[in-house]
């Protein structure tokens, strides 16, 4: 949990047990009831406790999930994050939709609603999902110093790099991934 006066951001967090567990059978039914009745009881406790909580559901639609996981299989730089999981979690799109809706049923309280973000396009929905969050707590704006830049000092001409030959360069493997 964050000290007094810090912002964390959870992904997911306590959430698992409403969606993964509960559509990939990791927890029982009654684990995930006891799950949908205390959550709210959970939550209610940290507010008391004067954490602001506010909750986003970043909203992807299943053509939009399709594509990012067509690109990570083609992608090497984002392959790892493709996991069997994920590939299953294609055949369950709607079990994991019924289980997101349950979810908000039971733990979109006044205290602590959720937000929905729409995140197709994933810039605008994190821009969208800072600005609203920004908007829901007390703060003032600080005037940031004006940064300047030294000027580069003039070149001696007493410096001259070794050559390149005698150290051990890391071999540019990116430039073979790029089609050109």
């Amino acid at each position: 949990m964050p000290a007094k006066g810090e912002i964390v951001l959870f992904d997911r967090s306590w959430y698992n047990r409403a969606g993964v567990e509960k559509v990939m059978g990791f927890c029982t039914p009654q684990e995930h009831a006891l799950f949908l009745r205390q959550t709210p009881i959970f939550e209610h406790m940290l507010i008391d406790d004067g954490i602001l909580l506010r909750k986003y559901w970043f909203s992807v639609s299943d053509e939009e999930q399709l594509r990012r996981f067509k690109a990570r299989r083609s992608d090497p730089v984002r392959q790892w994050k493709l996991s069997p999981m994920d590939l299953e979690s294609l055949y369950r799109w709607e079990d994991y939709s019924r289980a997101k809706d349950q979810m908000m049923v039971h733990t979109d309280i006044p205290t602590s609603p959720w937000y929905v973000v729409e995140s197709d396009i994933k810039k605008h929905a994190r821009l969208n999902m800072m600005a609203h969050l920004l908007s829901t707590i007390d703060y003032r704006d600080v005037e940031k110093p004006k940064v300047k830049l030294p000027r580069h000092p003039l070149v001696s001409g007493n410096y001259q790099r070794p050559p390149r030959e005698l150290s051990n360069y890391v071999e540019d493997y990116a430039a073979t991934l790029i089609d050109g």
